[in-house]
């Protein structure tokens, strides 16, 4: 997949699953994975600046398989910013389609 678009679509991804629940960096990074190729290196500047432009905040839980686990919680501004991206992806991807759609009339 062209990493243009990966990186594009990387902070949404992010974003929803954090919605659904607070998770920390290497769950996101299995998430995503599941679906996108990604390395943990994307990831984790990206949760980095988020954090920054208070999208969400950290804390550390316990974990039973070794040191504590650094979890990512969205911020009700994060929220106001994934709605944001949300409708922009909507717009984006419509717009795709309908180009998409006239170059197949075109051949």
């Amino acid at each position: 997949m062209n990493i243009q678009f990966k990186k594009g679509v990387l902070e949404l991804c992010v974003l929803v699953l954090l919605d659904k629940q607070d998770r920390y960096g290497y769950e996101l990074v299995q998430t995503i994975s599941e679906q996108i190729a990604i390395s943990e290196g994307t990831v984790y500047p990206l949760l980095r600046r988020m954090t920054k432009e208070d999208y969400c905040t950290t804390y550390l839980r316990e974990s039973n398989e070794g040191p504590s686990r650094k979890y990512y919680r969205l911020t009700d501004k994060g929220r106001t910013y994934l709605r944001q991206l949300k409708e922009d992806w909507q717009a984006f991807i419509h717009g795709v389609h309908q180009i998409l759609r006239e170059g197949v009339h075109d051949e």
